[in-house]
């Protein structure tokens, strides 16, 4: 039996968690549950069901949770406010089940400063994906890594084809339905340029041997390129419960976790080049990454400011890299021995900051 902490039950990756829970009582028990409080109906209910010795609303709460003894503590917390959580999990020993993939992005360094060997488990399904398939060889015998990503609603249109792009357009992910922030950056592949920098710190592998490509069914999660050429892969379907189930259990796998492919019927996956013109987002977030410190604090927190903008109507869908990229540059990423909380939080801050009125100003 594995106690288990959740944090942001009521969203997507929560939900899905205590299904899984839900159907193996005898592997799981929920100790601890939070919740940002949008959904307040939904939080009362959980508790209701799994009895968890502790809950509660917020972030403090989040930051108190992942401290409380437990096997894994699941992060499942929306945005830079999974900072501390993944801090305070990490502080306490807990083994750390991560898909706020905005918390390592955004403090790395101080991620991986107070991180064990294997105490963080990835539940990002790119991330995961990679994980299970590094089992195939020893970390020297790694030639790349390769994320898949679908190509979001627009992917083969030209840049001048995604000018009058809507909100409403922007939200048809093709294969998942996730929250507003995370499918609108499916669609500018934003979400892409996360994953490859979350690739970097998770891995230890250098952005130069992380590689993006196009899979639209989205059956191959991501794969390992060995020195000898061999390629391993994860398959299954697009779907998030594999690697909710793997982060809760590593290394062990929860039988039935997913329904596996159906290996009779004809299938055609195809495997196509990025369109760094149409999609420069990933481009961008490499160079955020190689930076380091700073920098791709201010590309995630720009970004959020940008996607509000844009499905409040205030911005195109076209200006969300650009006025990230605005932001970038004109961002001085400060010498320093050692990342602070401080630090990210105060370049989160500026970042927001500098973008609202980089949005108004049209200065992009």
């Amino acid at each position: 039996m594995r106690d288990v902490v959740i944090l942001g039950s009521t969203g997507s990756i929560g939900t899905q968690a205590l299904e899984l829970v839900r159907r193996n009582p005898d592997r799981f028990r929920v100790v601890a549950l939070t919740a940002g409080g949008s959904n307040p109906d939904l939080f009362e209910q959980q508790v209701a069901e799994f009895a968890p010795a502790w809950s509660g609303l917020g972030e403090e709460a989040s930051v108190e949770a992942a401290a409380r003894p437990c096997d894994v503590v699941l992060n499942g917390v929306s945005g830079a406010v999974g900072l501390r959580p993944t801090l305070s999990a990490l502080d306490a020993g807990n083994v750390l089940a991560l898909a706020n993939k905005e918390s390592l992005i955004i403090g790395g360094p101080l991620v991986r400063e107070r991180a064990r060997p294997g105490q963080i488990v990835p539940v990002d399904s790119e991330h995961s994906a990679i994980a299970q398939s590094l089992r195939a060889g020893r970390t020297a015998e790694v030639r790349r890594l390769v994320l898949t990503a679908s190509g979001g609603p627009f992917r083969g249109r030209t840049p001048d084809q995604l000018r009058e792009v809507t909100p409403e357009q922007a939200l048809a992910h093709p294969n998942f339905a996730m929250g507003t922030v995370i499918t609108t950056n499916s669609a500018t592949l934003v979400n892409k340029g996360l994953e490859v920098i979350e690739a970097h710190l998770l891995f230890d592998v250098p952005f130069d041997r992380i590689d993006v490509v196009v899979h639209p069914q989205q059956f191959i999660h991501s794969m390992v390129e060995f020195v000898d050429g061999a390629v391993v892969a994860q398959i299954g379907l697009p779907t998030m419960m594999v690697p909710i189930a793997m982060g809760l259990a590593w290394p062990d796998r929860v039988p039935d976790a997913e329904t596996p492919v159906d290996w009779t019927r004809a299938s055609d996956w195809r495997f196509e080049p990025l369109d760094d013109d149409a999609f420069p987002a990933v481009r961008l977030a490499r160079e955020a990454g190689e930076r380091g410190g700073t920098a791709p604090a201010v590309y995630n927190a720009a970004n959020e400011v940008c996607v509000a903008a844009f499905h409040d109507g205030r911005m195109r869908f076209v200006d969300i890299v650009p006025t990230i990229e605005a932001v970038l540059r004109r961002h001085d990423v400060p010498s320093m021995v050692s990342l602070t909380v401080d630090d990210v939080l105060a370049a989160d801050t500026w970042a927001r900051a500098e973008a609202t009125r980089t949005i108004v100003e049209g200065t992009a």
